[in-house]
């Protein structure tokens, strides 16, 4: 990806101190962990919160953290329930028609499917995936059998109560899950690629808050600080900028 010049990042960055608004809500999921998630003291954390502070705190904006169900997320971002998505969110052109998408902040993450046998022929098989995702999309356009459920913490729980054969999800998200189980869930097969990378959704009519967003990612690219974050939390599963 060509990078700003740096001038031109400062100076968005700049610009974005005289945001009318006094405080910008963040809307996250919080139930995607690395991504976002809620820690034992109620609080959102993850890469996209330590991600979040840190671009408000180069752009000089107050932020405070919103949390939404997936579902409604766009529409709840749409009507005005808070200023930006923080949520995993890939970008594509689907959702783009609806709203704006900054520039990534985490490039395009390899999607994998999970079993807890290898020979689930996923073509054929019954597929969860969390409603309005990318992987639900992918899923039904393949002969499988898509079976939709609000959150990915359900789409684990349908494979392991068989009411699902296998789950597709970002591998950022499945692989702790996989490492974890003990030998009971695995990966089948090679990743599979969907989507633009991630980014920040914001309102079509909110035009200088994406470019203060934006301007403060480019600086993070440039300073080499995305990558070092994208690493405490991803370790090597991505390779960044």
């Amino acid at each position: 990806m060509k990078k700003l010049i740096l001038g031109t990042a400062a100076l968005a960055l700049s610009a974005g101190m005289a945001l009318a608004q006094d405080v910008v809500r963040m809307g996250t999921e919080g139930a995607y962990p690395p991504y976002n998630f809620i820690n034992d003291n109620g609080d959102v954390d993850g890469f996209e919160r330590e991600l979040g502070d840190e671009l408000c705190a180069r752009a000089k904006l107050t932020c405070e953290w919103v949390t939404n169900e997936w579902d409604s997320i766009i529409p709840n971002l749409v009507s005005g329930n808070y200023d930006t998505i923080i949520a995993g969110m890939s970008i594509t052109d689907e959702r783009d028609e609806v709203i704006d998408f900054t520039q990534n902040y985490f490039p395009p993450d390899p999607s994998v499917y999970v079993a807890m046998s290898d020979d689930v022929d996923v073509n054929s098989a019954v597929v969860a995936a969390q409603t309005g995702t990318i992987q639900a999309s992918h899923v039904a356009e393949t002969g499988a059998m898509l079976v939709e459920f609000p959150t990915p913490d359900e789409t684990i729980a349908a494979v392991r109560n068989g009411e699902a054969d296998a789950v597709l999800a970002d591998k950022g998200f499945l692989e702790p899950i996989v490492n974890e189980s003990g030998g009971e869930l695995m990966i089948l097969g090679d990743d599979v690629m969907l989507g633009g990378g991630i980014g920040m959704g914001i309102r079509e009519s909110d035009a200088e808050l994406k470019a203060t967003f934006d301007a403060a990612i480019q600086s993070m690219k440039d300073d080499g600080s995305l990558n070092e974050l994208i690493a405490k939390w991803f370790g090597g599963m991505n390779g960044g900028f």
